[in-house]
């Protein structure tokens, strides 16, 4: 066997033998998941089994085995090296830190709940005395790239850079079928992962599972996983929008409990809703903060005219006709708002789609027959609008499906499913032809676009529109899921999303201009607070925290584009070689030349 070597002296703790230590520690803290952690049930996920690890234990088991298959990489064996072909070294140190946080969590959390540390049993400290030694040992492992010559070398930045990792050497050329496998099983992966996440049943496990993916992916990141699974992703974008849509589609088929089923359904609401808003801030760079206005405008025309018993319409379309009722309503919006406001630029234009989200709900608020029109009921809203039937499927009822039931919640998952296919397929067809690219050139930069002969005015517009058009999309379903709507539910901040600012959030956690980072970004948002239900009253503060770390640590989104990453990052690509003056040889070569 032969360990990959790293640059000597560069570790944070001087520490013989720390890989094996490391290792002896992850073995450690994954026999003790095997115990019983503590005495009573009254702990959710049952803690008290011996030989059969449940809830928390899990976590930490499968952070163990992962830090382990990390170490064992590092030392060359045979079949491993797969593992780690970015960093050695930092892959086993964000594994071990995140068992020790997960196992740390838990403890804390037992003796919170219980009433101390008593009640904790030895399986326990077994596996946080393993989590400790393996977190410890691996910060004596060497770092897999020096520190930089600018960044002074205090404890910090050398922690820091401990874990960080060098890119991955491009990957051998796999088979085609091969590389489809690979593609499929990274999405049955996520598929797996993030299901997980939704089922969990109270917020411990919650905040675990997030500690522990967190950890996880990062770990993943830093071992280059994630860069050949992306290169794979990229090389293939057929078949990987194809995997995605099956993977998303086998989701409902997983779900026995109503509740999580109507989570899926509302993040496929708010992630197409913020797919579309990446249309207008993502590529044409116009900042909309009453975008939620236009979800607003699809919902309530499709209510009005789907056959509520309170509409003061008083009548009933087909489905397929609310639908385009309400994206042509939107679209109507979208072109009187823009076209008097889109020759403004920056704060300007905020200030004024701000305006329009806050004049468009109190607009239906005062539509309620006393101080305006009888057209939206104010302040009640439309309420009890019937639950779709196409085709003879009743999207209210439950229905069995190959052995699985699917229930209201699930009928409506897989239409919004529909809607978010096809919002996608609008989205990458629209980013790849000419418009698309004159989007991103108004964006970088108007004045050079215009000078370049590209219409600004009128291709804001389109986007504009074209993004209103989306939003009113996904409103004609939400109108359905949710039964009612009112004004308060399309506002520019609150608890519950979607709002504008969290749609806003959602592009720019996720990565603005990119497919799958709106996506990433809405379900995060949607779910943390949907499952951390104790956290409601500081959603906002932990959300303003969240994003001013975001913009420190990764300003160009989870999900960034290579545009964005040369742009917000140090690369050195476009440095300038320093002025060297011309020797009277090379002069005189030049002058001969010329």
């Amino acid at each position: 066997m032969t360990t990959k070597t790293t640059p000597a002296n560069s570790a944070l703790v001087a520490l013989p033998a720390a890989r094996h230590i490391t290792t002896a520690g992850a073995a450690v803290a994954l026999v003790g998941t095997f115990l019983a952690w503590t005495w009573t049930s009254e702990f959710p996920g049952d803690l008290t089994v011996t030989g059969y690890p449940g809830g928390l234990q899990v976590l930490t088991l499968v952070g163990a085995v992962l830090t382990l298959l990390f170490a064992l990489s590092g030392y060359g064996i045979k079949g491993l090296g797969w593992l780690t072909p970015g960093g050695a070294n930092s892959p086993v140190r964000l594994a071990a830190l995140g068992v020790l946080g997960t196992t740390g969590f838990t403890i804390g959390a037992i003796a919170v709940k219980l009433g101390g540390v008593v009640n904790l049993e030895p399986g326990a400290w077994v596996s946080l005395a393993g989590a400790i030694i393996a977190a410890v040992a691996a910060l004596g492992l060497p770092a897999d790239q020096e520190l930089d010559d600018t960044t002074r070398p205090t404890p910090l930045n050398r922690f820091i850079n401990t874990l960080r990792a060098p890119a991955p050497a491009r990957a051998k050329d796999l088979p085609n079928w091969a590389e489809i496998l690979i593609i499929a099983g990274a999405f049955g992966v996520a598929l797996h992962v993030f299901t997980y996440g939704i089922d969990t049943e109270y917020a411990e496990l919650f905040i675990g599972y997030i500690i522990s993916v967190a950890f996880g992916f990062t770990a993943l990141t830093r071992a280059g996983l994630i860069a050949r699974i992306t290169r794979l992703t990229t090389k293939h974008r057929n078949v990987t929008l194809a995997a995605a849509l099956i993977a998303a589609f086998c989701f409902p088929f997983t779900q026995q409990n109503e509740q999580y089923a109507l989570i899926g359904a509302n993040i496929l609401i708010f992630a197409t809703v913020a797919l579309g808003l990446n249309v207008v801030v993502g590529l044409a760079g116009l900042l909309d903060l009453g975008y939620v206005a236009f979800l607003g405008v699809g919902a309530y025309a499709a209510a009005l005219v789907s056959g509520s018993p309170l509409s003061p319409v008083g009548v009933q379309f087909p489905f397929w006709a609310a639908v385009l009722t309400g994206a042509a309503a939107s679209l109507v919006f979208g072109v009187v708002i823009g076209a008097p406001t889109l020759r403004l630029r920056g704060d300007y234009l905020a200030i004024v789609t701000l305006g329009f989200g806050e004049i468009f709900r109190l607009t239906v608020n005062a539509l309620n027959g006393v101080s305006g029109p009888d057209l939206t009921n104010g302040s009640q809203g439309i309420p009890s609008i019937p639950d779709l039937n196409l085709f003879g499927f009743d999207f209210g009822v439950s229905h069995d499906i190959a052995g699985f039931t699917l229930g209201r919640s699930a009928n409506y998952y897989l239409l919004m499913l529909v809607f978010t296919a096809v919002v996608v397929l609008v989205f990458r067809r629209s980013g790849e032809s000419r418009i698309g690219r004159a989007w991103v050139a108004i964006r970088e930069d108007e004045t050079a676009a215009t000078a370049m002969g590209i219409n600004a005015f009128r291709l804001k517009l389109l986007a504009f529109a074209l993004g209103a058009t989306l939003a009113g999309l996904a409103g004609t379903v939400q109108a359905h899921v949710s039964y009612t709507v009112t004004p308060e539910q399309y506002q520019f901040a609150g608890s519950v999303p979607p709002n504008s600012a969290f749609l806003l959030a959602a592009v720019i956690l996720g990565g603005m201009g990119t497919l799958s980072g709106p996506l990433v970004g809405a379900a995060l948002l949607y779910l943390i607070p949907a499952k951390l239900q104790f956290m409601q009253d500081y959603q906002l503060f932990l959300f303003g925290i969240a994003l001013i770390l975001l913009m420190r640590f990764r300003p160009e989104g989870l999900v960034a584009d290579r545009r964005k990453q040369l742009e917000f990052h140090e690369t050195g690509q476009l440095d300038v070689p320093p002025d060297v003056p011309l020797t009277d040889q090379a002069a005189g070569t030049t002058k001969a030349g010329a």
